[in-house]
């Protein structure tokens, strides 16, 4: 299927590692623009060495939990290329204890911060880049802790990916006037080299096979690459009629306790 997708600008944040270095390459395959950033500039350097179907690439190291970065972010694809089709908002992180309740007031600023905040700032500074273009879309990347208590997640990173979830409905909204459409994909636990459930496989084995085994129907936690499908179809005009939806990607997980001991 041709995602008709050739030639248009994308922005990633995030994008250096994970499911954002995913994502790049997918669009990479479809022959888009990129634009990258991620706070470091090895890593940036290092991702877009690997894309080399993409019509070109341009990195930006950037924290986008700093409005100043942030904007210089949008400046910068804005000056390469005229203008933005696709920002696909991938920053995003926990931290903090695993007990609510001994979560601090700046534990949850945080998580706002990193999974909320920042997410709306982006789509505020890129929205007037956007508007008018064709087919232009936003993919906002949550959790199914957004939903669904997770035993790896804290309470402030689940309550923050519900808010992006209910904001994107909102955005999508006020935005559908000037012809951009707002999605969310959920990724459910996804295995990344070196991320920390790799990291739980190497060293508690026993633990993460009794968790999967427990919680994952199909037998295994997903891919990467299997994020980024999803994320792709949906910023392309194939997806014209999804808007303001959240799209799980979780291989139908079920929460499920942990199986003796936690590895952490």
């Amino acid at each position: 299927m041709d995602l008709k997708l050739a030639g248009r600008v994308v922005v990633i944040t995030g994008a250096s590692r994970g499911i954002g270095l995913a994502t790049a390459s997918c669009f990479a395959e479809e022959g888009c623009h990129l634009v990258l950033s991620a706070r470091s500039e090895a890593g940036l350097q290092a991702a877009a060495a690997g894309l080399g179907k993409a019509v070109s690439v341009t990195t930006v190291v950037a924290d986008v939990t700093d409005a100043g970065q942030a904007e210089a972010l949008v400046d910068a694809a804005v000056r390469a290329h005229g203008g933005i089709d696709v920002l696909v908002n991938n920053v995003g992180g926990g931290g903090g204890g695993r007990r609510i309740a001994d979560s601090t007031d700046e534990q949850w600023r945080s998580a706002l911060d990193l999974n909320v905040v920042q997410t709306v700032r982006m789509m505020r500074l890129a929205a007037p880049h956007m508007a008018g273009r064709a087919h232009a879309a936003v993919v906002n990347v949550a959790s199914i802790s957004g939903w669904t208590p997770q035993l790896a997640s804290s309470g402030q990173y689940g309550a923050a990916k519900a808010a992006l979830i209910f904001n994107t409905e909102l955005w999508a909204l006020d935005l559908n006037g000037q012809g951009i459409r707002v999605n969310t994909v959920s990724p459910g636990s996804i295995l990344i080299e070196g991320n920390g459930w790799d990291r739980y496989r190497q060293t508690e084995p026993a633990w993460y096979d009794a968790y999967v085994d427990g919680g994952f129907p199909m037998g295994r936690l997903g891919t990467g690459e299997e994020v980024a499908d999803v994320i792709v179809f949906l910023a392309s005009p194939r997806a014209h009629w999804i808007n303001g939806r959240n799209i799980p990607v979780d291989g139908l997980e079920q929460p499920f306790p942990a199986p003796g001991r936690r590895p952490y």
